[in-house]
């Protein structure tokens, strides 16, 4: 249950690590940092599919020098929380509500007892996609930024023979055999050049790196039972009603040249949020935390005006204030994502 440190990913100091439970008594892999006495909240970050606490550490060490406390996870199947399947390369899962399980657990083990309020979500691909389904009923966070959320997927063509496919080899019992053309070797390890996930060459070096030193963090493609479960997640999503019935504000990050989510369904779903809304950066691809600096920028640019939290540290008032008066840390000309002034989805 540690964590994997090397020379090119030097964990942020300070770091408690656990193993918490869910209610369906499955092992999960969590760490916490605190920023320190002056504290404008807990980002809890949660990872895409695929992914391992190991590889946040940069946006973790961004996050605490922004006076956050830092709460992360690795979900079910992956990283070093327990696997759904005999072979542990393969990304698993039946139901993606066992997710949400999980985050309850963080929840419960992690947020309620250490971390200090107001609580945000920081979500990526599927992590984003969890922390949708969790806002329909009552969401444990006060606002949340997403990249790239899988509101639905890149490319599909045959959308609804794919998925009627899908679920009938679920059906015949073979939900665990890898999809079609899938196969056990982790993404992050697959060379840069043509890669669908970033344009920083030092980056993709550093995941790769990551799984070179603790190949037991790592998993391969999604079995056909993960890809039914993601269709039946992306149904919910469709349904015109249901981003109108999330209150929680939240600002999403879409990428332009991303090739694994859609961003189109992405920047249509934001429209339809009332206290929500999207920012597509043109050239970035995937992994916009995982992107170029000057993409990285632009992301932390708009993070910094969503969520009130050098200046509430600084000036000692809580987060809560800022948020239930409108505030972004900007003041009255800042009140970027409040309800009177909700800038339309915009390209950069």
């Amino acid at each position: 249950m540690e964590l994997c440190t090397i020379l090119e990913n030097p964990a942020p100091p300070g770091a408690v690590v656990s193993a918490i439970a869910t209610r369906d008594k499955w092992k999960l892999r969590a760490a916490r940092w605190s920023c320190g006495a002056a504290c404008a909240g807990t980002i809890a970050i949660l990872p895409g599919r695929a992914e391992f606490i190991e590889k946040y550490f940069e946006v973790i060490g961004e996050l605490l020098s922004r006076n956050f406390d830092v709460a992360i996870l690795d979900w079910r199947g992956q990283g070093l929380s327990g696997r759904l399947a005999k072979n542990p390369r393969k990304g698993h899962i039946g139901d993606f509500r066992a997710f949400e399980r999980d985050l309850d657990a963080l929840v419960e083990h992690v947020l309620e007892p250490f971390c200090r309020p107001p609580w945000f979500a920081l979500g990526h691909s599927m992590g984003g996609a969890i922390a949708l389904a969790k806002a329909r009923g009552s969401s444990p966070f006060a606002r949340m930024v997403l990249t790239a959320p899988m509101i639905d997927l890149y490319g599909l063509r045959l959308r609804r023979g794919t998925r009627i496919f899908a679920k009938a080899l679920v059906l015949l019992g073979q939900g665990r055999r890898f999809m079609p053309g899938g196969g056990p070797n982790p993404y992050m390890s697959a060379s840069f050049e043509g890669n669908v996930l970033t344009s920083d060459s030092s980056r993709h070096a550093r995941s790769a790196a990551i799984i070179e030193a603790a190949p037991e963090l790592a998993i391969g493609d999604p079995t056909i039972g993960w890809i039914n479960a993601a269709f039946r997640l992306i149904r919910r999503f469709e349904d015109v009603a249901y981003p109108c019935r999330i209150l929680t504000p939240i600002l999403i990050l879409a990428a332009g040249a991303d090739r694994v989510v859609d961003t189109a369904a992405t920047e249509y779903f934001a429209s339809r949020l009332k206290a929500g809304k999207c920012l597509t950066l043109a050239s970035a691809r995937h992994e916009i935390l995982m992107e170029r600096d000057p993409l990285r920028e632009l992301f932390w640019a708009a993070f910094d005006a969503f969520l009130p939290a050098e200046r509430a540290a600084r000036d000692g008032t809580s987060s809560n204030q800022f948020i239930n008066n409108g505030h972004s840390p900007g003041g009255s000309e800042g009140r970027f994502f409040g309800n009177e002034i909700m800038p339309p989805n915009h390209r950069i």
